[in-house]
């Protein structure tokens, strides 16, 4: 393709809203341009990278067993309201009302639509198992869009369902989708890391993560530094072994506590450490008030908690539903003297503490030498705390470490809950009702294109992999004012394109270091440059990842080209 006849408006400077590389480098390089805040268009460089990661994505869902759909985006609100998510997906999901006043919503994802679907269309066990996937936009109302294409409204995702007739042929889908995902990721090039996760507000228990290893990754991985455990930090359990204290139980006291609001505070005003002390925050959990307790040092971790009680909503008590409960703000919360109304959890590690601080539940009060068991009653001791590097691996093989990423893709084995709720059933071999068992199995297709320019940069532009890049040869003819170089330009895009070969040619009245420039942000693997010595019949060829560069005549380019691209 001709460069002169193509869309794509290069910048110099970065875009005052970019804040990371990949968001930056595809504004630059003219491949996406933002309409409205979290919502891109793909320009035809941008378009054809969708297309090629979409093409991987599409031969490992085929060779699954995975056949494609395509499901309307425009989802009626009674669908939801089956399954019961209506109420409770949250602010993300995007509703709207047609002339009539019937609800929709935009499709978020689209389990109750494929449920509803093989409900009325499948009811023999000799149907099953079944998987299908697609590939569409979805929509999600993201109170804070950023990072362009990795946290957007409107997205590129595949995602594919299971259906199926028991748990077992439930677990053979999601080790085929996990294989899939696996082969993706690795076709594209990525350092990537499958790790346990929580569903949210999919359903169902078992989960994976595929993260993109990236420190501009929103999510962080507890990873083990021996073996291949890995975790999204938020399910990752603590595994540690608390001693109980030898101390003596002392008496316990009020002690004023004067503007000092926060543990550290605390801590420093009354001369203890941060262990010393305990962490009280107040959680509303579906209709039940909770007060989680930690070790002063240790974070809520509020999905744990959420999991525990098996909830659909946990989210922090307002400041006014607190005073309203215990007569004090955040600052002074404490388990002692609770209301019955309350629940208080705590951590296994309050369990083994004696003589701590906590909030006396009243404005600028602690009190000291707090003795769990016999200060404050306890419904009980589970993990609720965040893990930290330098635990111990949950797999009792060595320590964990952090990492940061990018999701890329997550499995899920939703179990029953949806063909419940929506009475998806099937009739067995012995002609009884059974319920489907369901999978699902997402792959951000845009977030995937971003993630990859995460991983391949550099100072001057894109470096895509050769086989994810828009086009596989950039060919540049510096003057093209000049006959020969235009002469020689012409017959090697026609020679090369004649070959099979992917070329964009820039063909631009342009100064040669715009075109170079350009040719750097694309990314595109091998730049061919026709200038001074086109009379000879002489180019060079240069590697755009290695920097690496030759001259060749032009008999010797295209075998050059095909060696090239076989060895990638």
């Amino acid at each position: 393709m001709k460069q002169s006849q193509m869309l794509i408006p290069t910048l110099k400077e970065n875009p005052a809203d970019a804040e990371i590389k990949s968001h930056q480098l595809l504004v630059r390089a003219g491949y996406i341009r933002q309409i409205a805040s979290g919502v891109y268009s793909f320009l035809p460089l941008g378009r054809r990278v969708l297309r090629k990661v979409e093409d991987i994505v599409r031969e490992e869902m085929d060779k699954a067993g995975a056949h494609e759909l395509m499901m309307s985006a425009l989802q009626p609100a009674e669908l939801w309201k089956e399954s019961g998510r209506w109420n409770t997906y949250g602010s993300e999901l995007m509703r709207l009302h047609d002339r009539h006043e019937r609800e929709f919503a935009l499709g978020a994802t689209h389990e109750e639509v494929i449920t509803s679907l093989v409900r009325d269309s499948i009811k023999s066990y000799k149907r099953l198992p079944l998987m299908v996937y697609q590939i569409q936009n979805k929509f999600r109302d993201e109170k804070r869009p950023r990072f362009g294409l990795l946290r957007g409204r409107e997205f590129l995702m595949k995602d594919a369902y299971s259906f199926n007739e028991s748990f077992e042929s439930l677990d053979e889908s999601y080790d085929q989708m996990f294989r899939a995902y696996s082969n993706v990721f690795s076709r594209c090039g990525l350092d990537f890391r499958a790790v346990i996760a929580d569903s949210g507000q999919m359903g169902g228990k078992d989960t994976h993560e595929f993260m993109v290893l990236s420190e501009v990754g929103e999510d962080v991985i507890a990873y083990s530094d021996t073996s291949d455990y890995a975790a999204n930090i938020e399910m990752a359990p603590v595994v540690m072994t608390y001693e109980s204290s030898d101390e003596t139980e002392k008496e316990l006291e009020k002690t004023a506590t004067p503007d000092q609001r926060t543990m550290q505070e605390v801590a420093d005003y009354l001369g203890h450490g941060l262990a010393e002390g305990l962490k009280s925050i107040m959680f509303k959990v579906d209709e039940q008030f909770v007060m989680v307790v930690t070790r002063g040092d240790h974070e809520v971790n509020d999905i744990k908690l959420k999991n525990f009680y098996d909830a659909d909503i946990v989210e922090l008590a307002s400041e006014e539903d607190t005073r309203q409960l215990l007569g004090t703000g955040f600052g002074s919360l404490g388990p002692v003297n609770v209301p019955e109304d309350v629940e208080v959890v705590a951590d296994y590690a309050v369990e083994k503490l004696a003589n701590v601080t906590c909030g006396a539940n009243e404005e600028g009060y602690h009190y000291v030498n707090v003795n769990p068991g016999r200060d404050f009653k306890v419904k009980a001791y589970t993990d609720l705390r965040f893990i930290e590097e330098g635990d111990p691996s949950p797999d009792g093989q060595g320590n964990i470490k952090f990492a940061r990423g990018i999701e890329v893709g997550h499995v899920f084995k939703l179990g029953t809950f949806y063909a419940e709720n929506m009475n998806a059933t099937y009739l067995d071999d012995q002609g009884k009702s059974q319920t489907m068992v369901m999978g699902s199995y997402g792959i951000g297709v845009s977030r995937t294109l971003a993630a990859i320019v995460e991983q391949y940069h550099d100072e001057r532009g894109i470096t895509w992999p050769s086989h994810i890049a828009p086009y596989q040869v950039h060919v540049l003819s510096l003057n093209p004012k000049k006959e020969e170089q235009k002469e020689l330009a012409d017959e090697l895009y026609e020679q090369l394109q004649s070959t099979g070969i992917e070329v964009l040619y820039d063909d631009r009245k342009e100064r040669a270091g715009v075109k170079f420039a350009d040719s750097d942000l694309f990314g595109i693997p091998l730049r061919i440059t026709v200038g001074k010595r086109a009379g000879e019949g002489i180019v060079e060829v240069k590697e755009r990842q290695s920097g690496k560069q030759d001259e060749l005549e032009q008999t010797a380019v295209i075998d050059f080209v095909r060696q090239w691209f076989s060895k990638e």
